[in-house]
């Protein structure tokens, strides 16, 4: 079969097409035939060598694919051979970036009706973030007023639609131009905020009185950061997943004590250690999808052979919505 591997980290450039042996399902594996595949900045950050934990090598990277059973473990007896699933990617086997890949059956969602491949896999890793980022970490409550940052973004764009349908009274949405804070306000943002302005915090804390916003979702680090904590509200949260500017901030907790602040992590693999709290949740969420409720955006589909091409428009901002792979 045919992937997309990397021996070296590196730029895009590092990123190869490789024929690999067909994987073969043992246990409680189900063998997929892969039709859409999630691109993320994970995935960027592995091929850097600058993911959260270890990536070794060579490396097939992805993590979340849809596709079609073809074939089962001897141990699968919840699922069947034919069913279109979508799933994270959890196994040593597991390979993203392919035209097959092992998944294990306890971690399949079957996709519902009138939901496509390519909708059903931009849900795992963004869609599940930006679920429990809001509900799980956050702790939204009812009337509070939300800050997302990269609107425009995979998470982001699902984000302004979840805080609305989990009770926020207020979005404020960031990102770089006028053509991103469009969306993020066709999507029901209720603020919008050019973040590449000098002062932008200062907007954040107009839009809200002076009081400041009760969850933020915070992924840049550096200054970005220490002007997210300036406009927090007392009790406010911010959930911290990822540092896409690749500049670590330091804290000093002592400043979280004059206003209850909270400076919370978010890591969606530790979420993967409760299976029932991650299906659950992207149950919800493809519901969400099948009913219309929530709008995903499609920043586009690409031929597997092009994934380095996907890398660099990704990493070179020259994108929104999601990106996908097909083999």
């Amino acid at each position: 079969m045919r992937a997309i591997q990397f021996s070296k980290y590196g730029g895009p450039e590092v990123l190869e097409m490789v024929d690999l042996e067909k994987p073969k399902p043992v246990g409680k594996e189900v063998l997929i035939e892969i039709k859409a595949i999630g691109v993320n900045y994970a995935d960027t950050a592995r091929r850097e060598g600058q993911y959260v934990v270890p990536t070794p090598l060579p490396y097939v990277p992805g993590a979340e694919v849809a596709g079609v059973i073809t074939e089962v473990g001897d141990e699968v007896k919840n699922v069947k051979v034919g069913m279109s699933v979508v799933t994270l990617l959890g196994t040593k086997k597991s390979t993203g970036y392919a035209e097959y890949t092992i998944a294990d059956e306890r971690g399949l969602i079957p996709i519902p009706d009138g939901v496509d491949f390519n909708l059903a896999v931009a849900l795992p890793l963004q869609g599940l973030s930006a679920y429990h980022i809001i509900k799980s970490m956050g702790r939204l409550e009812e009337g509070e007023t939300v800050l997302v940052h990269a609107a425009a973004g995979g998470v982001g764009t699902i984000a302004v639609q979840l805080a609305k349908l989990m009770g926020a009274g207020k979005v404020i949405a960031t990102a770089s131009n006028d053509e991103k804070l469009a969306l993020a306000k066709d999507l029901g943002a209720d603020v919008l905020i050019n973040y590449t302005e000098e002062g932008w915090e200062q907007k954040v804390l107009e839009h809200t009185d002076g009081n400041g916003v009760d969850v933020a979702l915070e992924m840049a680090g550096g200054d970005i950061f220490y002007k997210t904590l300036a406009c927090l509200a007392p009790f406010g949260r911010i959930v911290v997943y990822g540092v896409a500017s690749g500049q670590q901030s330091k804290l000093y907790p002592s400043s979280l004590m004059a206003k209850n602040q909270s400076v919370i992590g978010f890591f969606l693999p530790q979420m993967m250690r409760k299976p029932e709290l991650y299906k659950q949740s992207l149950v919800e969420l493809l519901q969400y999808v099948q009913s219309g409720q929530l709008k995903l955006q499609i920043g586009g589909t690409y031929p597997l052979d092009q994934a380095a091409k996907v890398h660099e428009l990704m990493q070179g901002r020259q994108t929104s919505g999601k990106l996908i792979l097909v083999p």
